[in-house]
């Protein structure tokens, strides 16, 4: 099983960023996808999920309006499109499985997002 992410690096504030997470060694629809993120001395928190086939994505109050999550089930693939990056989107990004059939969960390792000015 991997959860490989990529996308993340350097933006300033008002910048975009895309992620993405290539799933890989389990059933990919079979799973409720998220990102988490974690910044420094913070604990990790959720930032938006999807369901298995897309539907209801849902979102941490301060990325509303700003961040899309979507997913890709032909390509086991689910996006983070991040607009008006702000310096508190500053963290680790993490890719996340959850079955919808058991408990079973999968992490990535992490992309980092940093925004200066």
């Amino acid at each position: 099983v991997q959860l490989v992410e990529s996308g993340g690096g350097l933006v300033q504030p008002g910048g975009s960023l895309r992620l993405s997470c290539a799933a890989s060694g389990f059933t990919f629809t079979s799973y409720v996808m998220s990102w988490y993120r974690q910044a420094p001395g913070k604990e990790r928190e959720l930032v938006a999920s999807i369901g298995s086939f897309g539907s209801s994505p849902n979102y941490v109050d301060s990325v509303k309006g700003r961040f899309t999550i979507s997913r890709d089930n032909a390509k086991n693939t689910v996006y983070l499109q991040m607009n008006d990056l702000k310096s508190e989107d500053t963290a680790m990004y993490y890719c996340h499985a959850s079955s919808t059939l058991s408990k079973t969960v999968y992490w990535g390792q992490g992309t980092q997002v940093t925004v200066f000015s």
